[in-house]
């Protein structure tokens, strides 16, 4: 009895090791989609807002622009993000309940797939044929690691629909308040260059944020991010300018 026990501890210590490695992955994944989210904001929204301001149309037009393309872009943002997780959620249910069929109807094929899994990770064969007949003996803890290892799917984080696209959309709004802000309390060129002056301090720190995730030098990956800022916000005023003088 005390020989089952510890084979059975080994392997939810396998399994737990396994759980571990995926959540630091889930992690890492959702920050760089909310650093992302709101660079997408704060790029779109300026390069927009710079356009509309080029044009000299008025402080009221610049702002209802630039608060027009924050909620329009923010809904958007939100609703791709809610179809495509919740499509991504069904495939991966779909995919759980085909593996849990296999568990039941072939549990011997199963049984070796798990051992060569527990192998592959440098165990030896005696102590792997143990633990695959320890796990395939609970059907749950054998689903769970077939879904991590075979399926490359966390069971325990299919990801929320509601909450991805929550998420998405006060990401994408938190990077494009940014360059609406200062049109509140300012107008013309002034409201133009503290909206930029904002805007690239923005742009810096995301890009210094996306280069530690990515382990890059973070100076380069600010810089990076502002010179690409910065030629979209310049083609847009360029169009702006055009636009405005033909209008007039």
């Amino acid at each position: 009895m005390d020989d089952l026990e510890q084979e059975r501890e080994q392997a939810l210590r396998a399994l737990r090791q396994m759980q571990q490695a995926q959540a630091v992955t889930a992690r890492g994944g959702s920050l760089r989609a909310a650093v992302f989210g709101v660079n997408d904001g704060l790029v779109s929204n300026l390069s927009l807002v710079v356009g509309v301001a080029a044009a000299e149309p008025g402080q009221g037009i610049v702002l209802l622009a630039g608060v027009a393309g924050l909620v329009a872009g923010a809904f958007s943002m939100a609703a791709g993000e809610y179809i495509s997780m919740r499509v991504q959620r069904e495939v991966f249910e779909h995919a759980l309940a085909r593996e849990r069929a296999e568990l039941e109807t072939v549990p011997d094929l199963e049984r070796q797939e798990i051992e060569v899994i527990f192998r592959a990770k440098g165990i030896p064969r005696e102590d792997a044929s143990r633990l695959a007949d320890m796990l395939i003996a609970e059907p749950q803890l054998a689903l769970d690691l077939m879904a991590r290892e075979e399926l490359q799917i966390n069971p325990d984080d299919l990801g929320s629909p509601v909450g991805a696209s929550a998420s998405s959309f006060l990401a994408f709004a938190g990077g494009a308040v940014i360059p609406v802000l200062p049109f509140l309390g300012w107008s013309g060129w002034s409201a133009l260059g503290i909206s930029l002056g904002l805007s690239g301090l923005g742009l810096f720190a995301v890009g210094v944020l996306t280069a530690r995730l990515s382990g890059r030098n973070p100076f380069f990956g600010g810089a990076r991010m502002l010179l690409i800022g910065a030629v979209a916000a310049a083609v847009t005023y360029l169009v702006g300018r055009l636009v405005g003088v033909g209008l007039a």
